[in-house]
């Protein structure tokens, strides 16, 4: 393990940051569009705005809003903007947290509460395969039995199959909007009605799902698309704004059908010498800057600039996914109806997918995110690839001939989702 002592005398400024740019000389030039994961861009106006607000509230904390009643404001209209956004309604609720995982996190503990209020000592939930790692870490985490299972051959959620997996233990169900792996929208408006008839919960992960009112609107979503609380049976959303709402990190939502469901998520104490302490997710100490930057962002860029960027991004998707399909011994997983793509090898094909993923990275520094099974190169397109496309698709070309051939394999070590 590297390790770095604190110097007997402090070094200058500029030796300092000088140190740090050189470190961050090899990272993925993301704000150029050549990064398919991890950050998000919407130019350089919004980056500027980003930094600048985050400079202003960095050090706030929201552990406490009596001290900063500008968060405690700031709180209620990021995450009644986003209700508002997927049809949460007057007697909503909500929580600002720190990311996906967080925000996912704190759903599993409140529908744990939940549970134990009814006398399930050994609650469990009911989730696709396609459902994102972190339901398994928040079910580690709680002691929460996770029970994944199948998807159909167009990796959306078997409905029948989830009915069929829940017991007198389930608490909860789960679906995404849209599924990381594949981009696909599981069919919530049947995953929602199934856990009103069973009388259980059910959480929607919409973490890469911020693009899903503005599709609606747009009209690039099936028309009987319901958004949200829409659909009957929804008792809970997770909804990042560091993603495709081009918000600092990090930012997340997590939305409650109503103010007594958001209740179970509290934890409070007075058992210890220091009174009372709450708070209502995972962290407690939470700066402000990413809340107040999340706020910036949305204000600056309004329901024009939003249209405006998830249609960009929708349609580069759809550029790259024409462009995959059209290059020899590649395949294009499910049917994306979103802003994500997932692509491999055509079945019984001879394309070393993760060599494919090595290739753009050495030549070209295209940063893509590798998944299995079954084996893919995924990608997270948002509006900064808009014009990026052909540059993109020439390089997986050039990548697909170069590993044909070669002899190395491609690195598998590195085939895991990087969502957050």
């Amino acid at each position: 393990m590297a390790s770095l002592q604190v110097p007997a005398t402090g070094r200058a400024y500029d030796e300092v940051v000088s140190d740090l740019e050189a470190m961050r000389a090899r990272d993925v030039a993301w704000e150029d569009g050549k990064a398919f994961s991890l950050a998000y861009s919407a130019g350089p106006e919004v980056l500027a705005l980003q930094k600048d607000v985050l400079a202003r509230f960095h050090s706030t904390n929201s552990l406490n809003p009596d001290a900063f009643p500008s968060l405690r404001r700031l709180t209620s209209e990021v995450v009644g903007t986003v209700g508002d956004l997927f049809n949460g309604g007057d007697g909503g609720a909500g929580v600002f947290t720190s990311g996906g995982t967080e925000s996912i996190l704190t759903a599993i503990k409140g529908a744990r509460s939940w549970a134990h209020e009814r006398g399930i000592d050994a609650p469990e939930m009911v989730l696709p395969t396609t459902a994102h790692a972190a339901f398994s870490k928040g079910a580690a985490y709680f002691g929460v039995k996770a029970v994944r299972v199948p998807v159909k051959a167009d990796y959306k959620a078997d409905v029948e199959a989830m009915a069929a997996a829940i017991t007198p233990n389930t608490a909860l169900l789960v679906g995404s909007t849209p599924a990381y792996p594949q981009g696909v929208l599981d069919p919530i408006d049947a995953i929602g009605a199934l856990a009103a008839e069973r009388g259980v919960l059910c959480h929607v992960d919409a973490c890469m799902g911020f693009t899903l009112p503005w599709l609606s609107r747009l009209g690039l979503l099936p028309p009987d698309t319901r958004i949200g609380f829409a659909n009957e049976g929804v008792t809970s959303i997770s909804c990042d704004l560091h993603k495709f709402g081009y918000t600092a990190k990090g930012a997340s939502v997590l939305l409650h059908r109503t103010k007594a469901l958001r209740q179970h998520q509290f934890f409070v104490t007075s058992d210890w010498l220091g009174g009372l302490y709450g708070s209502p997710a995972i962290l407690g100490t939470r700066s402000g800057g990413s809340l107040a930057a999340a706020w910036a962002v949305m204000q600056y860029l309004g329901e024009d600039g939003y249209l405006r960027l998830t249609r960009a991004a929708f349609e580069a998707r759809q550029a790259i996914q024409v462009g995959v399909e059209a290059i020899v011994g590649l395949v294009v997983r499910g049917a994306p109806e979103a802003t994500l793509l997932a692509f491999g090898a055509a079945d019984g094909g001879a394309v070393d997918i993760f060599g494919v993923a090595d290739r753009l990275w050495a030549a070209d520094g295209w940063f893509v995110d590798r998944q299995s099974p079954p084996d893919s190169i995924h990608c997270t397109v948002n509006a900064v690839h808009a014009g990026k496309e052909d540059a993109f698709i020439a390089a997986i070309d050039e990548a697909v001939a170069f590993v044909s051939h070669s002899s190395a394999k491609g690195d598998r070590s590195r085939a895991y989702a990087s969502t957050e």
